[in-house]
C-alpha cells in the first residue's frame, strides 16, 4: 500500500554559519511525538547524508527552530532550537544556537510577528530563548518593513556581505547549570593517558576548555588532520563527559547529551593560517580556538561558542582567560577570537563585581532561503 504525505508550512533561513527550517509553532501540531517526527523527517536524521530532506549532512545545517508569539512580559517572540541528528534519530533542544538567532529576528519580522513601521531602516526584537531560559535583543534591518538582506558588513566563514544583524544576549551565564562557573574557575580531569586542567563556562551553551598544548597539538592545524586522530577524538570525548557529570548535567557518562557540553581546544594567539589560506597575525586576535560539535570539528566556531570564549576570555582565572590578551576593562570590551576560518569579534561585558557575564553580543547576517511546504511520509 502506498503510503501518503502530509505538509507543513515551513522556510529555511541561513543565519551566521548555520543553516535551520523554521516553523511557526501555531503550524505544528500539538502533540510532541508528532512534533518530532516532522523535525526527524524534514531535515532526514536517518541518512548521514540527508539526502531524504532538508538538512546536508553537517552539524551546521541539521537544525530546526520553532518560533512563536510570546505571552511573557518583556518578549515579542519565543523560539526553541533543536539539533538533529546525523543518521541517527535525535532531537535534541539541550542546547541553542547562536548563529540562527539572527534569522528568528528576520523570521519574526518576516511572519508579522513583530510590529514593523514600514518606512524604519531597523526594528528591536525581544526574544525568549527556552532553551536556555534567557532573553536575546536582536536588531533586524528592514527594507520596506521585511528583513534586510544586501549590505556591506562581511563575517567569516560566508562569502560575500550582507545587511548587520545586532545579537546580545542578556546576562547569558547559567542557562543550563544555574551557575556561570558551576565548577569553579579551573580543575582537573583525569585519564588514563594524563591529568588536564580545564576550564567548564556555562554561558548561552555550555563548553569544556582545554589547552592545545596539553593534548599535544598547536591548535590550528587543519580539520582533515585533527579528524583522523582517532586517539585526540577519545581523549575529547572523555574529558567532555567527565565535566558534564563533574558540572551536574549527567549522572554518568553514559548519559551526557551529544550535543552540550561543547568542547573547545584553546591556545595563545598565534600566527597561522586559515583553511582558506589567509593569514592571521597574533597580533589582530585576542585567543586561538578550535571546537567541536557533535563530536566532529567545527568548520568555523559556533556563534553560542564564540559568546562562550569572549565571555570566559574576560572572567579573571578560567583557562580562557589565562591564554587571552590581557584587557585593560573588564566592561564593553570586544574580544578578537581567531579561528579555523578566520577571526570573529564578540562584544562582552561583565558584571560591576567582574565576577559574572553583562552581555555578550556578535553581529551576524543571515537570509531566508525559501519557504513552502514540506512534506513528511505518514
Amino acid at each position: 500500500m502506498d503510503m501518503p504525505q502530509f505538509s507543513v508550512p515551513c522556510a529555511v533561513y541561513r543565519g551566521g554559519t548555520s543553516r535551520g527550517v523554521f516553523f511557526d509553532n501555531s503550524s505544528l501540531p500539538e502533540d510532541s511525538i508528532m512534533q518530532r517526527n516532522i523535525f526527524l523527517h524534514g531535515i532526514d536524521a536517518y541518512n548521514v547524508n540527508q539526502i531524504n530532506g532538508l538538512g546536508s549532512g553537517t552539524s551546521h545545517t541539521s537544525k530546526v527552530c520553532v518560533v512563536s508569539r510570546s505571552q511573557r512580559d518583556g518578549a515579542d517572540v519565543d523560539y526553541t532550537f533543536y539539533q538533529i541528528g546525523i543518521g541517527e534519530e535525535i532531537v535534541d533542544d539541550k542546547g541553542t544556537c547562536g548563529n540562527l538567532m539572527a534569522a528568528v529576528g528576520a523570521f519574526a519580522v518576516d511572519e508579522g510577528m513583530v510590529v514593523v513601521d514600514p518606512y524604519a531602516d531597523d526594528v528591536d526584537v525581544s526574544v525568549f530563548n527556552t532553551n536556555i531560559q534567557k532573553m536575546l535583543q536582536i536588531t533586524v534591518p528592514l527594507v520596506n518593513g521585511k528583513a534586510k538582506v544586501l549590505g556591506e558588513y562581511a563575517m567569516p566563514g560566508i562569502l560575500g556581505t550582507g545587511a548587520k544583524f545586532t545579537v546580545n544576549i542578556m546576562n547569558p551565564g547559567g542557562g543550563k547549570t544555574g551557575k556561570t562557573l558551576p565548577v569553579g574557575l579551573l580543575c582537573t580531569v583525569k585519564t588514563e593517558q594524563r591529568d588536564y586542567n580545564v576550564s567548564f563556562v556555562d554561558v548561552v551553551n555550555p563548553f569544556v576548555y582545554v589547552a592545545a598544548e596539553e593534548l599535544g597539538i598547536r591548535g590550528m592545524e587543519p580539520n582533515s588532520e585533527l579528524s583522523m586522530n582517532e586517539e585526540l577524538l577519545n581523549e575529547l570525548e572523555i574529558i567532555r563527559s567527565r565535566m558534564a557529570v563533574h558540572a551536574g548535567m549527567a549522572k554518568s557518562p553514559e548519559q551526557v547529551a551529544g550535543s552540550v557540553p561543547k568542547i573547545a581546544i584553546v591556545s595563545k594567539p598565534h600566527d597561522y593560517v586559515t583553511s582558506t589560506g589567509k593569514r592571521i597575525k597574533k597580533e589582530d586576535i585576542d585567543i586561538v580556538a578550535k571546537m567541536l560539535s557533535m563530536g566532529k570539528f567545527h568548520r568555523t566556531f559556533a556563534g553560542s561558542g564564540l559568546y562562550n570564549i569572549a565571555a570566559a576570555a574576560l572572567l579573571p582565572g578560567t583557562l580562557p582567560n589565562r591564554f587571552a590578551a590581557k584587557k585593560a576593562r573588564l566592561q564593553d570590551q570586544i574580544i578578537r577570537i581567531g579561528h579555523s576560518e578566520g577571526i570573529a569579534e564578540v562584544r562582552v561585558s561583565l558584571t560591576e563585581d567582574n565576577k559574572d557575564v553583562a552581555f555578550v553580543g556578535l553581529d551576524r547576517t543571515a537570509r531566508r532561503i525559501m519557504k513552502g511546504d514540506l512534506y513528511i511520509p505518514e
